[in-house]
């Protein structure tokens, strides 16, 4: 009976947290998910998330998995209006998915440092790490990353990457090859069609 005690104490407390864990994942207790996220962005998409998936909050949800919490809006892009969902972990933004209403996803914008390139990019990167010169890779970016310059993935077409850092020169040039050695990933846009 000793022993049994603490089995019982121990299933009570258990049972008793159950209530207060709504947001647990018992998934998470799996081996697989001990060492991060496997997450990856590549030609395809982002993780299971393709051209194919529905723009919807069920698709997306069942597609993520557990860790996000989405939320859905719309905004006015290049002078139509796209629909957006926003997956948040921590209150902080993620990852925003977007498309147009009713369709499929036509581009993933990713700021969650869990989540790299299948080439092993990832939030924090270094441009000098992935290239030598901006010229024919890079362009100025614009609206939100208007103060950023935004690099196309060597491997891949559907791919670019954010770079962003200090520069004081004009707003419509490109910085300076050796003033981007320091700059650094700030978000992974993944694009359903190919980058022109």
């Amino acid at each position: 009976m000793k022993q049994l005690r603490p089995l019982i104490i121990g299933l009570f407390i258990l049972l008793a947290g159950c209530s207060t864990l709504s947001h647990f994942s018992w998934s998470s207790l799996s081996p697989f998910n001990w060492f991060g996220g496997d997450t990856t962005v590549g030609d395809a998409g982002v993780g299971k998330i393709g051209a194919a998936t529905p723009l919807n909050q069920d698709a997306l949800a069942s597609e993520l998995g557990g860790g996000y919490h989405l939320r859905g809006g719309m905004e006015t892009h290049h002078g139509s209006i796209v629909a957006f969902y926003q997956a948040l972990k921590d209150n902080q933004v993620m990852m925003v998915f977007y498309g147009p209403t009713g369709g499929t996803v036509r581009r993933v914008d990713i700021t969650d440092k869990s989540v790299a390139s299948q080439w092993g990019v990832k939030i924090g990167t270094g441009f000098s790490d992935l290239y030598s010169k901006a010229y024919g890779a890079c362009q100025r970016g614009s609206g939100d990353d208007r103060d950023a310059v935004i690099c196309a993935a060597p491997q891949s077409a559907h791919v670019s990457y954010v770079f962003s850092g200090i520069w004081h020169g004009p707003e419509e040039l490109l910085p300076a090859d050796d003033a981007l050695k320091s700059w650094q990933v700030s978000k992974i846009i993944w694009h359903a069609d190919a980058i022109q």
